[in-house]
């Protein structure tokens, strides 16, 4: 048979909207339980997408079904996907698009509607990296562009020269608010100057216009890399999500989009060039209607998934493929500080890790606030070790991109405090990849953190309990120069998002032993700093040299200091042993109280231990208010002369 483009072209456009059709009668008839609608917007969605090589990622929205069918995409998974089906893409454990497929380079959405603008970066950093002439490819919706991700993303994508095609699907309305509710402009073209990006406006409805336009900015993005905004005006002619309805909209907004209707207009426009005829139109109509059919009934057959506690745990992490070198630091008469094991944990892995990209605020030339990076740029280059503009939430999206395409990212938090601008990426994005679709995020944020600098509220926080009870992160706080090296080392190798805690207030005051050679230790593996068995004391960060020395002062007791070291997974079997051991155990923590790490461990164990205890499991934890600034109120604030009263306490109980 003679190939016809146009009629390949109106089957690539038909077959979402036979799915919208099919969806929409199986919701009526109860068969399915949700459907998000892109019912006449699939020429944005299959015009775009249509563009991009297949080699190119394209990151996806609610209403982008038309990228999914036009990247071939089994149905019968896709719809088992839309059912929570264990044959879908996330085997139930998300739903409708919320997914990626790397086989498909598509890489889904969360619900927070700008979170895949950052990953979009990072992605486009590694085509640019490796020097490919690639383009990505991200959608966002009117309501979406007005997050915060949206300005953050664009704004880096701008500033590194970054190949993406940003895609405002401009259809009006953001689930019940109208668009001029959410911005004062007629056009989106009007944001990208604003960031320094060319931009365009089309009909989102006209498919050979979606198609050639978005041709031809691919085309010039894989030749000059660098950003650009297109505006695709179209109408969500459904609602939200079905249950939500239109009756929001005024009278005859729908019917005037009606005569606007993408597959209507270009099937008219087939027949009127005289590529088709009715007769070969109806005929393809009807075989992806049947196809869709057929192909969704066999999805609702599949099986549903069966909860197995082990496989889910299981799957929360990526696989670990290579051993720790020690189970702790190797023995070295090598005095260095904290600051200094940090950076030399830094050096060795870049040296190992030729993928290893470093992103954060002032760490290039500047060597970081702390200097932890400095004299890096020279050594490994300004693509390597790159300065970020001030936007925690796109560097860390841009982190799980650039993992996503095989590479391993370090962000540096400034300082903990300021992570609260990163927190979906974080928690919601990289934390729940693996789980989700079992995509690895090889990312390390380091988190300088801690009291005691005399730097207030915003600068001295303790943030880890933040990150702590976020199933798919790692969290680890050394506490002194080997373990941080060797532990840092280790969250390197790690396929995981780990977040890596600096004590600040340690940073320049405390020097230990450090072997000069490569080591890693694990991260999941308390360490008993010193045996004893009058009282176990579990404690972590600075808390550690808390305790020694009291013990210094109290010889006499017979402490057994254990340092927790990983804060998530939690090393139970070592706390545990050592609680049974001694009989009676105090948890030490800079951290407030409510909602720690402290308080969580000290309810388990006295749960775990009750019938071996001697006394009461006790917290002692810094003062319930923010960390003030004065030296005078910070050294009330934090819990060292209330830890002297808690062991007395304790050992008297």
């Amino acid at each position: 048979m003679k190939h016809n483009p146009s009629l390949e072209l109106y089957r690539s456009l038909f077959l979402p909207r036979a799915i919208e059709e099919r969806m929409l009668i199986a919701l009526r008839q109860g068969r399915i339980s949700k459907w998000f609608s892109s019912y006449g917007q699939e020429a944005v969605s299959v015009g775009t997408a249509l563009a991009m090589h297949d080699d190119e990622w394209i990151c996806t929205m609610h209403r982008n079904l038309g990228v999914f069918t036009a990247r071939n995409l089994p149905l019968v998974k896709l719809f088992a996907q839309f059912q929570g089906r264990s044959t879908g893409y996330t085997k139930g454990r998300d739903r409708s698009f919320h997914f990626g497929t790397p086989e498909h380079k598509i890489f889904g959405m969360i619900s927070h509607l700008g979170a895949q603008l950052g990953v979009a970066d990072g992605l486009a950093l590694a085509r640019n990296l490796r020097g490919e002439g690639k383009c990505v490819l991200v959608y966002t919706g009117d309501g979406g562009a007005s997050e915060g991700d949206f300005h953050e993303a664009s704004n880096v994508a701008a500033v590194w020269n970054l190949p993406v095609l940003i895609v405002v699907e401009n259809n009006q309305w953001g689930l019940s608010t109208p668009s001029r509710e959410q911005f004062v402009f007629d056009s989106f073209a009007v944001k990208g100057p604003a960031y320094g990006i060319e931009s365009h406006s089309i009909d989102g409805n006209d498919l050979g216009l979606v198609l050639e336009t978005t041709k031809e900015l691919t085309n010039s993005i894989r030749q000059n890399p660098r950003p650009i905004l297109l505006e695709c005006v179209t109408f969500r002619m459904r609602g939200h999500e079905e249950a939500s309805g239109t009756k929001y909209y005024p009278e005859g907004l729908i019917e005037s989009w009606q005569s606007k209707d993408p597959v209507l207009r270009y099937r008219s426009e087939v027949l009127a060039s005289g590529s088709a005829t009715e007769s070969e139109l109806k005929a393809l109509e009807e075989e992806l209607a049947a196809y869709v059919l057929e192909s969704l009934n066999t999805a609702l057959d599949e099986p549903k998934p069966q909860y197995d506690e082990r496989v889910e745990l299981t799957d929360v992490y990526a696989a670990v493929a290579d051993a720790p070198t020690h189970d702790l630091p190797p023995a070295s008469d090598r005095k260095i500080r904290l600051i200094d094991a940090i950076k030399e944990g830094m050096e060795q892995a870049m040296e190992r890790h030729e993928n290893l990209v470093l992103m954060g605020q002032d760490i290039a030339e500047y060597g970081g606030v702390f200097k932890a990076t400095d004299g890096f740029v020279d050594r490994f280059g300004v693509q390597r070790v790159r300065n970020t503009p001030l936007c925690e939430s796109a560097i860390v999206g841009a982190g799980v991109g650039l993992s996503v395409e095989g590479f391993k990212a370090m962000v540096e938090m400034q300082f903990s405090d300021f992570v609260t601008e990163a927190m979906t990426q974080i928690c919601n994005q990289a934390a729940k990849l693996h789980y989700r679709w079992g995509q690895r995020a090889d990312l390390v944020i380091r988190m300088p953190t801690g009291a005691g600098v005399v730097a207030g509220p915003f600068h001295s926080q303790s943030t880890e309990a933040w990150f702590a009870r976020v199933p798919g992160l790692k969290v680890v706080y050394p506490s002194n120069p080997a373990q941080a090296k060797g532990l840092l080392l280790r969250a390197f190798e790690d396929p995981n998002p780990v977040l890596f805690f600096e004590h600040k207030n340690l940073y320049r005051s405390l020097e230990g032993e450090v072997a000069a050679e490569y080591y890693s230790i694990p991260l999941d593996k308390a360490v008993v700093v010193q045996p004893g068995t009058d009282l176990t004391v579990l404690a972590y960060g600075w808390a550690v040299h808390w305790v020694q020395s009291w013990m210094l002062e109290h010889p006499g007791v017979s402490v057994e200091l254990v340092d927790i070291v990983s804060l998530r997974p939690i090393d139970w079997e070592t706390l545990e042993h050592s609680v049974r051991k001694t009989g009676r155990c105090l948890v030490v923590q800079e951290d407030t109280f409510l909602g720690s790490v402290g308080s969580s461990i000290a309810a388990e164990l006295q749960q775990r231990c009750f019938t071996s205890l001697d006394a009461p499991i006790s917290v002692v934890s810094s003062a319930d208010i923010p960390i003030p600034f004065a030296a005078e109120l910070e050294k009330g604030f934090l819990p060292q002369d209330r830890l002297i009263k808690a062991l007395d306490k304790i050992l008297n109980y």
